[in-house]
């Protein structure tokens, strides 16, 4: 039977438990969907509204009030802030009531089944599993949102997105999730470092190998990644798997067909990253997202694997001069697509289904992806956002890079949907990518683990599988 907020009280106290520990939904064993059991009533909704139209799409009502939660992480929240104002303009007589936060699953899922803000940014290290909310009814669907008309343009929303936006939203065939940036990952340098030492940027990873033993004798490590958060190294190993194997394997991977860690590709795609650990390249330390950047922009290390975020995280600390450049993930001889970009819409907004207003909530997200907004979000986050266009006029090395990288790179966009599944495989994915960075693991055992982890997962009746078709 599906855990909804309607049905909790035919569940016993240690079914549920037991059931949202494993998908990873309770924050705490007295928290999250079981505060539906603690006597709450819901808040009335307002969605009973005004009159609707082009212009108001949804019948937001006058005099009415929309909570919104901001992840204040390495975007920041300046951006959402020139949203508020470009609603309130169309808007002036409902009440934006925002707030930030790095503590999204924290503060926001207890609240989920009784008293929920009317629109969360879903994202960061605490940020509330997306399927589990799927799945259990805790989100609305936001089909209605993509049909309406566009906030400043012609056609409709979706109209107005960039590839794959919609797609990345979407599972169980309906829309649930609107990100709002447009990230790229891969490996950054500084171009000023490079030209003064007369370094040619690697785009393989004999190249890479080739140059470390000189990035070594100035003193620096070649390379530095976040040693914290699992599913930074996991970015990085995914795309090496895609650019070698192919997107089948991922696609199957995400499947979670048999065998399909196994396939052709797969270890080969693998293996430089052991060389990098085997062979001392890599910064020594356990740091961080931010420690390790700005070890790297402390001239401690040559290259950084990260998204588009970068800039506008670290902006207080960047040396005068240094040129923040991203280049793509290096390839191996033979890669079936080493041109393909790791490319996606991330930074994710979701409407809670008990929300008290999702109207102001969903015409709060059209101003959002409206050009302003859209253009507003690159401008003060140097980063594209979801919307066609964001960074045309921003000029930017950061930017401009990643907009060159998007250009030249191959037909597909490289992107995984696995973690986005199932949560447990989440889990041990990024743990495994820990290991393996950190010389506990040769590409082998990762590879055989994550086998081992995703049979568990296929084999598990109670966890609703889901299909990547594209």
């Amino acid at each position: 039977m599906s855990v909804t907020p309607e049905n909790l009280g035919d569940l016993s106290r240690r079914t549920l438990l037991r059931r949202a520990a494993a998908a990873g939904l309770l924050a705490t064993p007295a928290m999250g969907l079981l505060s539906a059991c603690a006597g709450s009533e819901p808040k009335k909704s307002d969605d009973t509204g005004g009159a609707k139209s082009k212009d108001n799409p949804f019948g937001v009502k006058d005099g009415s009030a929309v909570k919104v939660v901001i992840f204040n992480g390495g975007l920041g929240d300046q951006w959402a802030k020139e949203d508020k104002v470009i609603f309130n303009a169309k808007h002036a007589n409902v009440t934006v009531n925002m707030s930030s936060t790095q503590k999204i699953k924290t503060e926001e899922q207890p609240k989920m089944a009784t008293q929920p803000s009317d629109l969360v940014m879903n994202s960061g290290a605490d940020m509330m599993d997306r399927s589990t909310l799927i799945n259990e009814g805790a989100i609305e669907p936001l089909d209605d949102l993509l049909a309406a008309p566009a906030w400043d343009g012609e056609g409709t929303v979706a109209d107005t997105l960039l590839p794959g936006t919609v797609s990345d939203g979407t599972q169980n065939g309906k829309f649930y999730v609107v990100n709002v940036a447009f990230t790229v990952w891969g490996n950054w340098y500084n171009a000023a470092l490079f030209k003064k030492e007369g370094w040619q940027p690697p785009t393989t990873w004999d190249e890479f190998f080739a140059l470390a033993p000189k990035i070594k004798a100035k003193g620096m490590a070649p390379y530095v990644h976040d040693a914290v958060h699992g599913y930074y190294p996991r970015w990085a190993l995914m795309a090496s798997i895609w650019k070698s194997a192919g997107k089948q394997v991922v696609v199957d991977i995400d499947n979670l067909k048999d065998n399909a860690w196994k396939a052709d590709g797969v270890l080969k795609a693998l293996e430089p990253w052991e060389k990098l650990v085997k062979d001392k390249l890599l910064l020594p330390g356990k740091l961080d997202h931010t420690q390790s950047q700005q070890a790297w922009l402390d001239g401690k290390a040559a290259f950084i694997q990260v998204g588009t975020w970068l800039k506008n995280e670290m902006s207080a600390t960047i040396p005068p001069g240094f040129e923040l450049t991203i280049s793509d993930y290096w390839s191996n001889a033979g890669d079936k697509a080493p041109k393909d970009v790791f490319a996606a819409s991330g930074e994710g907004f979701v409407v809670p289904s008990k929300a008290p207003n999702k109207a102001a909530a969903k015409e709060f997200l059209r101003a959002i992806l409206s050009k302003e907004g859209s253009a507003k979000f690159a401008e003060l986050t140097k980063s594209l956002a979801s919307t066609k266009g964001s960074g045309d006029n921003v000029q930017d090395s950061a930017l401009s890079s990643a907009n060159a990288l998007m250009k030249n790179g191959g037909s597909e966009l490289i992107s995984v949907k696995f973690q986005d599944f199932y949560a447990d495989l989440d889990k041990e994915s990024q743990n495994l990518s820990e290991e393996l960075m950190a010389g506990r693991l040769t590409a082998q055992q990762f590879i055989d683990k994550m086998q081992t982890a995703a049979d568990k997962v296929a084999k598990d009746s109670s966890i609703k599988k889901q299909t990547r078709t594209a």
